[in-house]
């Protein structure tokens, strides 16, 4: 399996995502990063024994100094508390404003150091190491950190685009079960919303990617990171919509994490879900056929995702909702389906919202 090379194009702040196994150990690739820069990894008590310790030992000849911060592991600990210690530990350590962070674990240790980097002396040089699928294919690209809130996933943070992106494909070796179907989900959302050959190819190789075969998972990453990367230089920072559909099913996903308290259910089985309801959604407007429902229903299920929400009534959902970032004037705006493979960004009336949710209820 050879490396792979790509670039996230924003002009003067172009950045390269590094894709390819075994790049903890390629010291070639970290020296220039790293040499003569005070460093501060960030991580998580699950990843550190399994890949901070390596990394630590190969890094600490090259960086003039070297810390680290263990988080706990789990959504439930992305708060600012734990973000205020990231800081607190910058602080004793006398970082400056070359420092560079070091993001090594999932979605939400590259999160809550992104912001970290993002704030510290009003910003520092973050490197994003992901590693779970999830956040390889999603959270680690395009620069959105933050921190939750008990009323709202993602409400606190900042935009802070990252120096580079390191993605070692033997990471996932590693991965719960969980994780994986977890990682999974955003790699259907690109299917559903960009890219129907992606979609199909997909449906074709589940099969492939729940087993953990190396190419069909390398294909996976690469096809979403590049999908990922051409968004967000279209869209830095949500500004024209387009990004914004990088956010399919993550309105109803982020109200059930909220809802059930954050880290009941994962990121991605909550955004699986909620995709399901996003096409039934889409149904609801008849912007989208039922056979297509029943692909998307499939796909997500085949990944070994949940495809029924909660047994809420439709106001409970709708003021979870209300919190969402894409609300518009106090009107909440969804992410739909025009096909598989096409989507908008459109307000939809409360009632129809309804109907879509009791219809994703309903369905087994």
């Amino acid at each position: 399996m050879t490396s792979h090379r790509l670039d996230v194009g924003l002009a003067a702040r172009t950045y390269p995502i590094h894709i390819a196994p075994g790049l903890l150990a390629d010291e070639a690739l970290w020296a220039p990063w790293v040499e003569g820069r005070s460093v501060v990894l960030v991580t998580n008590e699950t990843v550190m024994p399994l890949y901070g310790e390596a990394l630590v030992a190969m890094l600490g000849p090259r960086a003039r100094s070297i810390h680290t911060h263990v988080l706990p592991d789990g959504e439930a600990h992305k708060t600012l508390a734990h973000f205020e210690a990231i800081l607190s530990t910058m602080l004793a350590a006398h970082c400056d404003r070359k420092t560079r962070v070091v993001a090594l674990g999932g979605g939400v240790v590259g999160d809550m150091a992104g912001f970290a980097a993002a704030c510290y002396q009003r910003g520092v040089d973050v490197l994003q190491v992901p590693t779970t699928l999830l956040s390889q294919v999603d959270s680690s690209v395009g620069g959105k950190t933050a921190v939750n809130h008990p009323l709202g996933k993602n409400m606190i943070g900042a935009f802070h685009q990252p120096s580079a992106v390191f993605i070692d494909l033997h990471t996932l070796a590693t991965l719960p079960e969980r994780e994986l179907s977890a990682g999974l989900a955003e790699v259907i959302k690109y299917g559903c919303i960009l890219d129907l050959g992606f979609f199909e190819w997909l449906e074709a190789n589940m099969s492939r990617l729940m087993a953990r075969d190396p190419d069909a998972l390398a294909h996976a990453v690469r096809r979403s990171c590049e999908l990922k990367a051409e968004v967000v230089a279209g869209d830095e920072r949500e500004t024209s919509g387009l990004r914004a559909l990088l956010n399919f099913g993550h309105t109803f996903g982020h109200a059930i994490e909220a809802g059930l308290g954050f880290g009941t259910w994962l990121h991605g089985e909550a955004v699986g879900c909620g995709m399901v309801m996003a096409a039934e959604l889409s149904q609801e407007l008849g912007q989208l056929g039922l056979p297509e429902v029943q692909r998307i229903r499939a796909l997500v299920r085949a990944a070994g995702l949940p495809i029924t929400p909660p047994a809420w009534d439709a106001s409970t959902f709708l003021d979870w909702m209300a919190h969402d970032k894409k609300a518009d004037a106090g009107a909440i705006r969804y992410i739909v389906l025009r096909g598989l493979g096409s989507a908008e960004l459109r307000p939809v009336p409360a009632e129809v919202v309804a109907r879509a949710i009791g219809a994703s209820q309903a369905t087994a």
